[in-house]
């Protein structure tokens, strides 16, 4: 705890310091340290006290006021008769009513033992009365030994038992109420570590339950503001978890943790939460943050989760652990060890031994080190909720700032948690009168747009680009095989793994977001730069992340560029190439949904790539008569008028349009208007040519050489 500097207290007046005001209880272990042990040759020293504040509560306001009536004999003197005095009326010292009191409900809660409700109660004076840490301070740096001697003279007890009390095994260290250092040296103080100044005002001075003491550091949770029908990605884990806690809560089994995991936003608060309504028992969360809103470190949350424990060990209740990384996670290979790895047989034997069931929630697993994850019961891995359910949950809390549409728009992005949208959704209903509901709606959507790009992912926008357009149509496809067969296939097999190729713009992707839409199945779309890292190994965990992700929600899994992934593995230079095959491989073998790769360079994939697809469909380039229709199409929708038969003539003889070369003219009309038919098909001959002209040189000509 934090004391104030002995050198930079400044003495109130001796008047507001009487000798009346001063604790007959506080002012005997005073003198016992001043007088027996000889803490008088530090507190009288030349001609002055060293602590006038000190002097002036034992009755030496004189002295102090007037240096030329100070004399070191007679305060010396008057030490040992103040003292002897004192002595002799102990037996009837007893400590202040409400501490007494607080100090009563504790020993009884806790089983503590009078020598350690003694001691107890001494730190918690030497911490809330200025005057008795004054005082001890006298004693000076004690080793642990030296500050048991210290102790049992101070309070008049057996040397064994102080030093048994003080024990990290004894009550007082296994509750975390109360630990010594165990090496080194401290003021009486500094050796003396209560759980909070928190702890120590309340045990002192407000009438309390023992619960109550820890407030600062273990709070009593709110109801959940979700439900079980928020959660329907994880019935199956839920339908073993639910019985398991109430089968521990009957029986008090000691040692049941349960450790969640997940990216933030994924609701594991709100689900612990729950769990502790259902089961009609109180949720106690074990604070990150003082009362003073400051951090508190890994070290100090354990040591209130220890007294948590400790207290509620006859209470049927559920403890919560959030933000296990400051605990459990280490450096890694070069960085400093965890609080849990520092010391970790007695983590272990915390963990087995915790009273009340405790949840464990981290945004990340991999720095846990794995002899503390075979501790728990269950391991559970909360993702960010299906389509279903993210739309559900945006529409009730953004539902009155945004259109249907933009509620699909957000629900669309896999990677975005439901708790970000809320968020931005508080920050804009704050300010939505100055915005309007067209303002609002951009206002959200630039919010989420920021988080999404701090967190390392796609923008909405990016999102919106691969959406069907209003002009999509199978008849504008030119594959190898019969999409509408193929799409009847999937729908009744559900599975399949397919591997899509041909040139830039044929459709492949726009197929993908057919499908899932004909099966009536989310889409995830992951392109080379959402899975391709450069650290080692990430790319793998990222593509079995995508497979894991789409499993999870029963969605049609679309991996663009494939040909990143799956090279062939004989032109590899880098082990880290062969391992992204070999991952890849062994995903797609073990993906019971379906699976769609695109590439536009399939020459090079992997030999053993292509025999693990259930079909290879080539797209190809339109056919005359699809590229007349499309244009008939398109014309239509932008009211361009019918094309001539020199137009016609001329897309007809254009051997290399796709789908992609008519919306690229479509969106380029936003900005720039192509004003006729005509115009449409230059734009669709410049396409064409721009493909067929191949690669230019970049640079300057040199004269005679173009």
């Amino acid at each position: 705890m934090t004391r104030v500097p002995s050198f930079l207290r400044r003495p109130a007046s001796c008047a507001s310091q009487a000798e009346s005001a001063l604790r007959p209880l506080v002012k005997l272990w005073m003198l016992r340290i001043l007088v027996p042990m000889r803490g008088h040759r530090k507190f009288i020293r030349g001609g002055d006290f060293v602590h006038d504040d000190l002097a002036c509560a034992l009755g030496f306001g004189e002295m102090v006021e007037d240096p030329g009536a100070f004399d070191p004999d007679t305060a010396r003197a008057a030490l040992r008769t103040m003292h002897g005095q004192a002595e002799a009326r102990a037996s009837r010292m007893r400590l202040p009513a409400v501490m007494a009191r607080n100090l009563a409900q504790l020993q009884r809660a806790l089983g503590l033992s009078p020598v350690e409700c003694r001691i107890l109660s001494f730190a918690v004076l030497l911490h809330t009365q200025p005057l008795l840490d004054n005082a001890a301070d006298l004693l000076g740096e004690l080793t642990t030994g030296r500050l048991h001697e210290a102790l049992a003279r101070i309070l008049d007890l057996p040397v064994r038992e102080v030093a048994e009390a003080l024990d990290g095994k004894g009550l007082l260290g296994r509750s975390g109420l109360l630990v010594t250092g165990r090496h080194g040296t401290g003021s009486v103080s500094s050796r003396l570590e209560l759980l909070s100044s928190e702890f120590a005002d309340l045990l002192s001075s407000t009438p309390v339950q023992p619960m109550d003491l820890l407030r600062s550091a273990v709070a009593v949770a709110p109801a959940a503001e979700l439900g079980p029908a928020d959660y329907p990605h994880l019935r199956e884990s839920l339908a073993i978890l639910e019985p398991y806690l109430e089968h521990v809560l009957a029986t008090r089994r000691r040692g049941a943790n349960i450790f969640l995991h997940g990216p933030p936003g994924t609701g594991k608060t709100q689900l612990v939460r729950m769990l502790a309504g259902r089961l009609g028992c109180p949720l106690y969360e074990v604070s990150s943050e003082d009362s003073d809103g400051d951090p508190v470190d890994g070290r100090t949350r354990l040591r209130a989760f220890r007294a948590a424990q400790t207290l509620l060990s006859q209470q049927r209740s559920v403890v919560l652990f959030d933000e296990v990384e400051d605990v459990f996670d280490g450096g890694g290979l070069f960085g400093p060890r965890s609080v849990a790895q520092e010391r970790k047989a007695w983590m272990n034997r915390m963990l087995e031994e915790s009273a009340a069931p405790t949840f464990w929630l981290s945004n990340a697993i991999g720095m846990v080190d794995p002899a503390f994850l075979r501790r728990f019961d269950m391991i559970i891995e909360m993702h960010v909720p299906p389509r279903s359910q993210r739309t559900r949950i945006i529409e009730a809390v953004c539902g009155d700032l945004v259109d249907r549409r933009c509620i699909e728009r957000l629900a669309a992005v896999p990677h975005l948690a439901p708790a970000v949208v809320a968020r931005a959704s508080s920050v804009v209903r704050a300010v939505a009168p100055r915005l309007g509901a067209s303002g609002a709606e951009a206002a959200l959507q630039r919010l989420v747009d920021g988080t999404l790009q701090a967190q390392g992912h796609a923008r909405l926008d990016t999102h919106d680009a691969a959406e069907l357009p209003g002009t999509y149509d199978l008849a504008f496809l030119n594959p190898d095989t019969s999409i509408s067969a193929l799409a009847e296939g999937l729908a009744r097999s559900g599975q399949g793994r397919m591997c899509m190729y041909g040139p830039p713009g044929t459709g492949k992707t726009a197929f993908a977001h057919w499908l899932a839409r004909r099966l009536e199945l989310p889409l995830h779309v992951r392109r080379a730069s959402d899975l391709l890292s450069p650290y080692l190994g990430m790319t793998e965990q990222n593509l079995a992340a995508a497979f894991r992700e789409a499993r999870h929600d029963r969605a049609v899994l679309m991996i663009d560029e494939v040909d990143s992934f799956l090279r062939d593995r004989r032109e590899a230079r880098h082990s880290w190439e062969v391992t992204g095959v070999n991952e890849m491989l062994t995903q797609m073998e073990t993906f019971s949904g379906i699976f769609i790769a695109s590439t536009n360079l399939v020459a090079g994939l992997d030999p053993a790539a292509l025999r693990r697809f259930d079909l290879k469909v080539r797209m190809d380039y339109l056919t005359a008569t699809q590229a007349v229709e499309l244009l008939h199409r398109h014309l239509a929708a932008l009211e361009l008028g019918e094309p001539s038969p020199a137009d016609i003539a001329l897309v007809r003889q254009l051997g290399n349009l796709t789908p992609g070369d008519y919306a690229a003219i479509a969106r380029q009309h936003r900005f720039r208007p192509v004003g006729s038919a005509r115009g449409f098909v230059s734009l669709l001959q410049a396409e064409s040519r721009l493909k067929a002209s191949g690669p230019r040189p970049m640079g300057f000509v040199a004269p005679g050489r173009a």
